[in-house]
């Protein structure tokens, strides 16, 4: 893994916004709630105005739209001594099978929700996710309760979807379950988007696939030494899905084309200067923050806030970073087509020494060529797309992916890479000179007439884009 880059302990706020300026050199495109601000400017943004009580939905959501531009001064109502970690004396009752893979912690004014399957790296089932699905409508109708937070037991916050056992399910006939998953999965992304309690996401090691959409949505994401972040899904023949569209399209630049083509990684640090991210904090302050965080009895968003920036770092990318190749991305992956893109990389390769070009090249290489194709035209339209749109059109190209009627490339990426582990995939097409626009038009066309378009609550939540 790459070298973090220089921390400096004990200083609050977030990334260098030096170096965030000059990474971009260009106006950076707005993420859902600020997240293209450092946690010193929200702080010092939030401390504009005197408090006042969100107490409709509708105001809520204006709040998180316009999060950067005011806020209430800092103040904390009370407090109690449990910390989110500890033993909590509030109990869960659910007879659902996923009741250990999602265990649930906090008192007062805040609950937590645990990721619990670290043997398959907190990776999602339907089951988990219908469990948050219920929890977190619960709670955000339980006027007792503040603000919510989100946490993975083990390494690993969440590796995403648990293919493998999707793959076994689809093989064995099972396609409604793999619908249902989808479908389920994408409406609490979207709950997520649009949640009217502030949220804190704890993104504490691994974090990839869907882990990341059920989690950037939220008001707060803190990222640690340990967050490894990536969208490998063309690498298994499928695309980054759950939102990914939404977000990576609205990172600096092309940086978002360049991840989810590659599947390439970032640790906390460089997720914090593109904006993926609000707050770092090295893992070995996580137990003094989740027990700030426990102490807390309140719903305002500044004072959660307050307490991510007290333990938060100042963090500089290192030299390494792909982040400082930002101009080399923007010349390479602006192309309208996959065969310039590498075309394009191949031509600087061939004038450079730098390894990045082959380890890029290589990279999409091994890639499915028909889900780079998908993937490419799914980030491209997300950039004009709001939330609920991309989502949409997502559980589209999911239900496309899974169905055989082009490709079966999910079914042998899964299996070369994850259950035979021979990884020699055969790609079908092979090469993406044999893809017709048809075949990539396909994973965009409705769905048909015996089949449910995912529909999501839009005229009840009111939207933030």
């Amino acid at each position: 893994m790459r070298n973090e880059g220089h921390v400096r302990q004990g200083e609050k706020g977030g990334v260098n916004i030096f170096f965030r300026a000059q990474l971009v050199g260009r106006p950076l495109r707005k993420l859902p709630f600020g997240v293209h601000y450092t946690s010193r400017n929200i702080k010092h943004l939030l401390c504009t105005q005197k408090p006042r009580k969100l107490e409709s939905e509708s105001k809520m959501q204006r709040f998180k739209a316009l999060l950067p531009q005011s806020r209430s001064s800092l103040r904390i109502l009370c407090s109690h001594r449990q910390p989110f970690s500890a033993q909590p004396n509030y109990t869960e009752h659910n007879d659902d099978d996923s009741q250990e893979q999602i265990l649930v912690e906090g008192r007062a004014k805040s609950r937590a929700a645990i990721l619990n399957r670290p043997s398959s790296l907190n990776s999602l089932n339907a089951s988990m996710v219908a469990r948050l699905k219920r929890l977190y409508d619960s709670w955000e109708e339980n006027s007792d309760i503040g603000f919510v937070l989100m946490k993975g037991s083990g390494r690993a916050f969440c590796s995403g979807a648990d293919v493998v056992r999707l793959y076994h399910s689809l093989n064995e006939g099972n396609t409604d379950e793999a619908e249902q998953f989808f479908k389920t999965l994408y409406s609490f992304v979207y709950l997520q988007g649009t949640y009217l309690k502030p949220h804190v996401a704890i993104l504490d090691g691994i974090t990839m696939g869907c882990g990341s959409g059920i989690s950037l949505p939220g008001m707060f994401r803190v990222v640690t030494d340990k967050t490894i972040f990536s969208h490998p899904d063309a690498q298994i023949g499928f695309h980054p899905d759950a939102g990914a569209s939404y977000n990576l399209s609205r990172l600096p630049g092309y940086l978002g084309e360049y991840l989810a083509l590659t599947g390439d990684k970032l640790n906390g640090v460089e997720m914090i200067a593109c904006g993926l991210a609000t707050h770092y904090s090295l893992n070995a302050r996580l137990a003094m923050l989740e027990e700030r965080l426990g102490k807390l009895i309140t719903d305002e968003p500044s004072v959660v806030e307050a307490s991510l920036a007290q333990y938060g770092d100042l963090v500089y990318p290192d030299r390494s970073s792909v982040l400082y190749r930002i101009d080399t991305i923007d010349r390479c992956f602006s192309h309208e087509t996959v065969e310039e893109i590498i075309e394009s990389l191949e031509k600087e390769a061939a004038e450079s020494s730098d390894e990045w070009f082959s380890t890029t090249l290589r990279r999409l290489r091994e890639a499915s060529p028909l889900s780079l194709k998908v993937t490419l035209q799914s980030i491209r339209e997300g950039r004009f797309e709001t939330l609920d749109k991309c989502l949409v059109r997502e559980y589209r190209m999911s239900l496309r992916g899974i169905s055989k009627h082009v490709s079966s490339d999910f079914f042998e990426g899964v299996r070369a890479r994850m259950v035979d582990k021979d990884f020699a995939p055969k790609w079908d097409p092979p090469s993406l000179k044999d893809i017709s626009e048809d075949m990539v038009d396909y994973y965009f066309s409705p769905l048909s007439a015996v089949e449910s378009e995912l529909v999501l609550p839009t005229a009840l939540r009111e939207p933030y884009m």
